[in-house]
């Protein structure tokens, strides 16, 4: 199980831009590979990709050098290595970077070696991956959140609220809730057409809508969840990533597609009439990723009725989830591997949400590829909830479709909250 060698190459991600595959050799023969996703609505709190910068190549957007400190100073300093001390892996990773932000050998780079190293650790002993990841404690299926109607930096601001998602609470199972989805998704697209409304379809698979205005949405997902024979609210529910960082400019909060701004008191009293009126269970990042002051009030005011989620504000980081706790600002905290750079930092950032009380929320980015770690992460770290995008694209129905395997994999072991997982936080 010792290391012998990393490689890599640059690949392709679901817009077509290069991101960075680790390849990880061990010496008995074993392999692991895994591919690092890219995101369009990134906070300035994330650990740093690698780009090479040099216009005549893909726009500037190559990852030759990454793949250089891949094949070259990672794969030599992990030469020899224990595969599975996966902690030490990823902290001689931090080491050899030496920034704050992996921004020296990139984010990409050490994110992609440290997943291959996770991978091929698990591949050496047999074992699905998700059991290796969770020592074998791993038997929670997620409740997923499904993009529908996907706006902000996915879909070119065509409608400020970067997603307009369903969570399935009524199902009874992991596989129901994609059935679920299936029908939503299906409906939303036919009432959409039937308005004339379908521009098209944004970065993470749900549809881009041409709307006078936010709240339109809401009508159509209403629409859309009972042509598709359920009820909202009680079966479907809904869930909002507002990603409200890109909206801040100069101290206000901006619909740009509406010509309209608020300031943080008008936005959040907004946000409230929202969750009001329509059957919203969740929303992301309602606030920008430093106004910590807004972040509480806002919590103090619904954090005791709907699932409040830090993306930006928390960037993965533990220390910035341990703030966020010690602020009252949130009751969940969204987990992307690619934010924090490495699988160990990952998952202290899940255990440090869990045991709080709060939710971690696994997720994917807008530029994602045909590997499907997280739907594994999902399962071994119990965390109850998976979001990867909508119901379509293949980079987005690979994590769906693999936790259908795990669930069959786990048999009679495998549990599933649903909706109830809100009064009822996972461990």
């Amino acid at each position: 199980m010792q290391i012998k060698r990393l490689d890599a190459l640059q690949v392709y991600d679901s817009r077509g831009n290069p991101t960075v595959e680790a390849i990880v050799l061990l010496e008995d023969g074993t392999t692991g590979r895994a591919i690092a996703p890219s995101g369009a609505s990134t906070g300035r709190h994330e650990a740093r990709e690698l780009r090479d910068g040099d216009p005549r190549r893909c726009g500037g957007t190559s990852v030759h050098r990454a793949v250089e400190n891949v094949r070259g100073e990672i794969s030599e300093m992990l030469r020899g290595c224990d595969v599975e001390a996966q902690s030490d892996i990823d902290g001689r990773l931090i080491a050899l970077d030496g920034t704050s932000d992996k921004s020296r050998l990139g984010a990409n780079a050490i994110l992609a070696a440290s997943m291959a190293c996770c991978v091929a650790a698990a591949n050496g002993r047999r074992q699905p991956l998700f059991e290796h990841l969770g020592r074998g404690r791993g038997t929670l299926l997620p409740l997923p959140e499904i993009q529908i109607i996907g706006g902000g930096a996915h879909a070119a601001q065509a409608i400020d609220v970067q997603d307009f998602l369903i969570m399935p609470v009524g199902a009874r199972c992991y596989g129901e809730c994609l059935e679920i989805a299936r029908e939503v998704y299906r409906a939303a697209a036919s009432v959409l057409r039937q308005r004339g409304m379908l521009a098209g379809v944004a970065d993470e698979g749900g549809f881009w809508p041409l709307v006078a205005a936010n709240e339109q949405a809401f009508e159509i997902l209403l629409r859309a969840i009972e042509l598709a024979g359920f009820v909202p609210g009680t079966e479907v529910a809904l869930s909002l990533d507002f990603a409200a960082t890109n909206l801040f400019r100069d101290g206000r909060y901006h619909f740009f597609s509406e010509g309209r701004s608020f300031t943080r008191d008008e936005f959040v009293a907004l946000v409230l009439e929202w969750t009001a009126s329509y059957p919203i269970a969740s929303v992301e990042d309602p606030l920008a990723e430093d106004d910590w002051e807004g972040w509480s009030h806002f919590a103090a005011e619904a954090g005791d009725r709907l699932q409040i989620i830090g993306d930006d504000l928390f960037a993965t980081d533990a220390s910035r989830i341990e703030r966020g706790i010690a602020a009252a600002a949130a009751n969940a905290a969204l987990i992307k591997p690619n934010q924090v750079g490495t699988v160990t930092e990952t998952i202290k950032a899940v255990a440090r949400t869990q045991e709080a009380g709060w939710l971690p929320v696994i997720s994917a980015r807008s530029g994602e590829t045909e590997d499907a770690f997280i739907a594994h992460l999902a399962v071994a770290l119990n965390a109850g909830q998976l979001k990867v995008g909508s119901f379509s694209r293949s980079e987005r129905m690979v994590k769906w479709n693999e936790v259908l395997r795990i669930e069959r994999h786990l048999g009679s072991r495998a549990r599933f909250l649903g909706g109830s997982l809100f009064n009822r936080p996972p461990r």
